[in-house]
């Protein structure tokens, strides 16, 4: 299990209701959730071979920026 974080423009949950469908289709991701609060907006992915370029470009199709901020293998779910 690794988990990866995105610096994103997310901000509001109008913007969260546009990525929910892309990223809960996606069979790689186990569980995803964006932090808001935080200055750069969040979203901490988990799952197996979640490919990076992958969530940047389905992020990019409904109009969102994002950058990978770092990448965590891990053992377990947590994000």
């Amino acid at each position: 299990m690794e988990i990866l974080k995105f610096k994103t423009d997310i901000k509001a949950e109008a913007d969260v209701a546009k990525i929910k469908p892309l990223l809960d289709k996606d069979g790689a991701i186990s569980n995803w959730s964006l932090d808001t609060d935080s200055e750069e907006n969040i979203l901490s992915i988990s799952g197996e071979n979640v490919n990076p370029q992958q969530i940047e470009n389905l992020l990019k199709e409904v109009g969102f920026t994002s950058e990978i901020i770092r990448v965590v293998g891990i053992s377990g779910s947590e994000l």
